[in-house]
């Protein structure tokens, strides 16, 4: 045990060098740039990997649906209370606020989702979850071992941090809001700036991708219940059709983008869902349809809002059919367009391109999908980006929200060492920039 502690030793410093890289206000540019390569050269280490591959099984397995993490939230804070960090809990249900470094400013976040998907997993392979019909199916298993990883990490040069990282385990990223829950339970209370990742069955492993300004839309929900007079199909005159109702609402509903939005401005309006009538010959009494809006900015998300309702009931009107709509705002709250800080673009492509290369730092397109972490940017300056994992060795990998999804578990190094690096290099970095007053602390510390 001694030989093994010693060797541990030798190999931290070795990796590492000396602890004033990470500790002193005037680094050197080229020793800010040796920061990342080296976090990644530890987070690669054997049984740094094994150890954050044994988490993301673990988790797998256990899948838990939105503000339901109670196991993934405990096993989040028995590796934390293992590395002795402090944290607090529970912020929104089952969320969990890490500190590591001073207490003091400047603060900077790194954040991972903890929640699941309620769908059957199809993959057959031993760490499958055991939960019939929840599944982790966008990665956010990866996301937590991910962040502990930077956590083991970070807490290895505590004692070297000019400032603060918090860490946000999040609840209910899917569609609950639980960026929202957790900003209004403090847990960005002090924090300057916030980072986070989704891992990109797209992007290849070892390289990532991101771009400045609006990165993923901002997204609502709608369900509309459209109600006639049901009768027999064969004498229609004697009914009120609410299924023609609901066919011309969901064509008129097609005319908000194609007419209405303007053509340089990506915006979408899809009905996923047409429910209605039971027979071949009956005209239902009723008939309900469901579906999403995207767009890059808040006020298009209102227009957009506010519009649907409108279509909604007029058409049924026409049709002299009544409608009632629903947002759905207390189950799918609106979540914001996701706009990346431009300054933190900067940083984020500095961090990543000293780590990978910057060849490996890719610009990606806008994407319709949405992502939680919104709220966040809105509260305080955020960058989000994309973790690589296709690889060609495993072949195509399925999209997220697939029952087919799978994790190349490989990333994992990549994505720790990248928290570690974006939130000491943020900290070193501000800290020259502009020196903060040391009376200030953080009430939770």
């Amino acid at each position: 045990m001694e030989f093994h502690m010693q060797v541990s030793l030798i190999m931290v410093l070795f990796v590492f060098g000396p602890t004033t890289i990470f500790s002193s206000s005037s680094v050197s540019s080229n020793g800010l740039s040796e920061i990342p390569f080296k976090l990644l050269d530890f987070a690669q280490k054997p049984q740094v990997f094994d150890w954050m591959l044994g988490i993301r099984r673990k988790i797998h397995e256990n899948p838990e649906l939105g503000y339901e993490e109670f196991e993934t939230s405990k096993l989040v804070r028995a590796e934390l209370d293992k590395m002795g960090i402090d944290y607090k809990y529970p912020i929104a249900v089952t969320g969990v606020v890490g500190f590591i470094g001073t207490g003091k400013p400047p603060f900077v976040a790194i954040r991972a989702d903890m929640d699941a998907l309620a769908m059957q997993e199809m993959v057959e392979w031993e760490h499958k979850s055991k939960v019939p019909g929840k599944m982790h199916a966008c990665g956010h298993d990866a996301h937590v071992a991910m962040l502990l990883g930077g956590a083991k990490i970070l807490k290895e040069h505590e004692k070297d941090l000019q400032g603060t990282v918090v860490l946000l385990f999040q609840p209910a990223e899917e569609g609950g809001a639980g960026a929202k829950k957790m900003i209004d339970g403090g847990a960005l209370k002090n924090v300057n700036a916030i980072f986070g990742l989704h891992v990109a069955n797209h992007v290849p492993i070892a390289e990532v991708a991101s771009r400045p300004g609006p990165f993923f839309a901002g997204s609502g929900f709608f369900e509309a219940t459209i109600s006639g007079k049901g009768g027999h199909a064969a004498i229609p005159q004697h009914a009120i059709d609410p299924i023609l109702a609901a066919s011309n609402v969901i064509v008129s509903l097609q005319h908000l983008v194609s007419r209405e939005a303007d053509p340089l401005e990506s915006q979408v309006v899809t009905v996923g869902k047409f429910q209605g009538g039971d027979a071949f010959n009956v005209i239902p009494d009723s008939v309900r349809i469901g579906g999403t809006f995207r767009a890059f900015t808040r006020e298009s998300l209102m227009q957009l809002k506010q519009r649907i309702k409108e279509v909604i009931m007029g058409q049924a009107s026409v049709q002299r059919c009544s409608a009632t709509v629903n947002f759905l705002e207390d189950e799918k709250p609106l979540s914001p367009p996701t706009i990346n800080h431009k300054d933190l673009h900067e940083h984020f492509r500095n961090v990543a391109g000293d780590m990978l290369g910057i060849h490996r730092v890719k610009d990606h397109q806008p994407l319709m999908g949405s992502e939680d972490f919104a709220y966040y940017q809105e509260a305080i300056p955020g960058y989000f980006f994309l973790l690589g994992m296709a690889d060609d060795k495993l072949g195509p990998l399925h999209m997220p929200h697939s029952p087919h999804f799978q994790i190349n578990e490989d990333a994992l190094p990549f994505g720790a060492a990248l928290h570690a690096s974006l939130a000491i290099r943020y900290l070193l970095e501000l800290q020259q920039e502009v020196p903060l007053p040391a009376q200030e602390y953080h009430d939770e510390l």
